[in-house]
């Protein structure tokens, strides 16, 4: 697989498929391997992913200096990468976690975005608060409420939305980040701890990783086109907290997959391709 150079030396490596024009696509966890990003191109997409292996995690190697995984500190991986493919400019794409780091990318190089899509993205470092009512209202959707695990799910839930939950309570909620809690969403859920880097977790939105009201300054500026996309049933990032995230850009729409949560490719690939083509044109 094609590797390059981070800035610091560290060796990096990236997955592409395709015949079309690259799309950059940053993975969640955070820290997670870039595999679970695989489909999000769909059958027919007429981009070509580029997923990035972050630091640590999937092919790329890890660095010497573990303080390195903090979330701005690889905002040069991508910048990195952008040169390596030879590109102007770039569209990117960051997943729950990884938005941040396209976020972060975006407000120190902004003339180097061509358009960006956040892909229920996680918030911190634009500041957005999620209240726990609204989490509660993403979860109970009526194509879950007749499910046998819904009503321990969701006590779990209004346990973690009060500020009472442990990590048993919010393994307890993960049937209300999918779509569809089946056998397959159940089996993804289980693999990607396995491929999630728990020591750069921890680091990643370490104190100082993130600046909001200056990321959040560049954005009211950032006049290139921007695409939130949205699961009706996400319970990590709601309707009205995707809602708020475009309403920070001057040229942002929101696309909102009903009966998906916070991996819309896995309930509706063919939609979510669509969707992201017909944005980037």
């Amino acid at each position: 697989m094609p590797t390059f150079s981070a800035p610091d030396g560290t060796p990096l490596a990236y997955h592409a498929s395709g015949s079309g024009a690259p799309l950059l696509c940053l993975p969640g966890g955070p820290m997670q391997d870039s595999a679970y990003l695989g489909g999000i191109g769909g059958p027919d997409a007429r981009r070509t992913p580029v997923r990035l292996d972050l630091r640590g995690t999937g092919a790329s190697a890890v660095p010497d200096d573990p303080a390195s995984y903090r979330c701005d500190r690889q905002v040069e991986d991508v910048e990195a990468l952008r040169v390596h493919l030879g590109l102007d400019t770039i569209d990117l794409l960051g997943h729950s976690a990884g938005a941040n780091l396209a976020a972060l990318y975006t407000a120190r190089h902004p003339d180097r975005v061509a358009r960006l899509v956040l892909l229920a993205p996680g918030t911190a470092a634009v500041g957005l608060e999620t209240s726990g009512e609204e989490r509660l209202a993403a979860a109970r959707q009526a194509w879950r409420e007749e499910e046998p695990w819904f009503g321990a799910a969701y006590a779990a839930l209004e346990e973690s939305a009060a500020g009472r939950g442990s990590a048993e309570t919010f393994r307890a909620v993960a049937p209300f980040f999918h779509g569809t809690w089946d056998e397959a969403a159940r089996e993804r859920h289980a693999e990607s701890h396995l491929r999630r880097n728990g020591e750069a977790a921890g680091v990643y939105a370490s104190e100082g990783a993130f600046e909001p009201e200056a990321t959040r300054a560049v954005f009211a500026e950032f006049g290139r086109p921007v695409l939130v996309v949205a699961g009706e049933g996400d319970a990590n990032t709601p309707v009205p907290t995707a809602t708020a995230y475009a309403a920070l850009f001057p040229k942002a729409e929101l696309a909102v997959l009903a009966g998906a949560g916070h991996f819309p490719w896995h309930d509706d690939a063919e939609w979510v391709a669509g969707t992201v083509d017909g944005f980037l044109g």
